[in-house]
């Protein structure tokens, strides 16, 4: 199994190599081992990831050594600093190329060391480069079946979360016919009546909204808990996705904004996390 690529090239002096290495590290290579003898001295750069690239005909119009980054901006003004330090200001500017776009797709600018070496530095503009392969879910609701599972405590924020999941729901294309509503009294029943929608198994699942405010309860805390343990222990020992909105706020305020005064709605966030995994489940099934 291949575990690495080194390419070796040389440079044209002692005065170019100290050049290319000390801004090779500057910018994060890690320095691998070196070597000196009579006859000259090596640097090993390395980077988590080589490639190569194999020409016949025509040369591409970019420079033979190319370093792929993320930030390409941020690396271009490291560059700056680095060459402002080593070489005359006005130099600079013309050695150093503004970041600029290429006809492949991507951002790219350059940097002469000396008249004989050239490096590019790019950046992918395609946001699923290099993206790794992952299984996610998508956000169609329909044929799925939910339950919410709502507190009639804090009714006044209860009530919004509702709302918000409802409209989430809808908007993915839940039928109504297939979203059961579940009141109950508090948020400490929540996990409760959580569980025994699960079992039924006639839910996909389950979405929770409550609302719990640390001024109006000594045992805030506690009751927190409990319920936080008694919805993941439900989703756990029956397999049923269950999507957590219940809020745990300072004040009246924190939870308003929370239940789309300011800071969207914990329902509506709910109910597409819900969405996403019954999706998941089902991907993953077939795959098992």
């Amino acid at each position: 199994m291949i575990k690495g690529i080194t390419l070796v090239s040389a440079v044209a002096s002692g005065d170019t190599f100290d050049k290319l290495n000390s801004l090779f590290l500057a910018l994060g290579f890690e320095q691998g081992k070196g070597w000196q003898d009579d006859q000259g001295r090596g640097s090993a750069l390395l980077a988590p990831l080589g490639n190569v690239e194999l020409i016949t005909g025509r040369l591409p119009a970019v420079p033979p050594v190319l370093v792929e980054v993320t930030g390409l901006d941020a690396i271009h003004a490291a560059v700056q600093s680095w060459m402002l330090a080593n070489y005359r200001t006005e130099e600079v500017a013309t050695l150093l190329s503004a970041a600029e776009l290429t006809h492949w797709n991507s951002r790219l600018f350059t940097v002469d060391l000396t008249p004989e070496l050239r490096i590019g530095f790019w950046q992918s503009e395609n946001p699923l480069h290099d993206r790794p392969v992952a299984i996610e879910g998508d956000l169609s609701a329909a044929g799925m079946r939910f339950a919410i599972v709502t507190a009639r405590w804090n009714a006044v924020i209860t009530d919004r979360l509702l709302q918000g999941s409802l409209d989430g729901l809808y908007r993915s294309g839940a039928g109504k016919a297939d979203i059961e509503i579940v009141r109950v009294p508090g948020a400490w029943e929540i996990p409760s009546a959580a569980r025994t929608l699960a079992e039924s198994k006639r839910f996909d699942a389950i979405i929770t909204l409550g609302c719990l405010l640390r001024g109006e309860t000594a045992h805030y805390e506690a009751i927190y808990t409990e319920v936080a343990r008694g919805i993941g222990q439900s989703q756990q020992e029956t397999g049923v996705p269950h999507a957590f909105g219940v809020l745990t706020c300072e004040t009246l305020e924190q939870a308003l904004d929370r239940a789309g005064v300011k800071a969207g709605n914990k329902g509506f966030e709910s109910a597409i996390a819900a969405i996403e995994m019954v999706s998941i489940q089902r991907k993953l099934a077939v795959k098992s």
